[in-house]
């Protein structure tokens, strides 16, 4: 399989409640015209990125069925589903989070729970 920037994240599989986000580009001058370095915005409590892939969602648990012994026992898991969806714009905590760096890009591994708030782009 050749590896391309439109397949290279296919075989990555986000666990449980998890989504990976890519940080959205920002703003190198503030809003007065200050120049900001390299790192400032990087190092605040709460960022902002794009969801590129998201985990099935929470598991829940099957209830016990009697079965017989001799039958098949086929692992049947299911999940309630995350809000938060692939193309979303998630602001989350910083602390939350886990920073990996995946084929030379940086991106952060958060948990739902630490996501604050979602911007999703509805068709009207």
């Amino acid at each position: 399989m050749q590896l391309t920037a439109e397949n290279k994240l296919k075989k990555l599989i986000v666990v449980g409640d998890r989504v990976l986000i890519r940080l959205k580009k920002p703003n190198e001058k503030t809003g007065s015209g200050l120049y900001l370095p390299p790192g400032v915005q990087e190092k605040e409590k709460v960022q902002q990125g794009y969801i590129i892939k998201a985990g099935p969602g929470y598991p829940i648990p099957m209830p016990v069925e009697d079965s017989e012994p001799w039958m098949d026992q086929e692992e049947k898991v299911k999940y309630v589903p995350l809000q938060a969806k692939e193309g979303d714009l998630a602001i989350f905590l910083l602390s939350g989070s886990h920073e990996v760096i995946y084929e030379g890009e940086k991106y952060f591994i958060v948990s739902q729970g630490a996501i604050l708030m979602l911007e999703r782009e509805t068709e009207l």
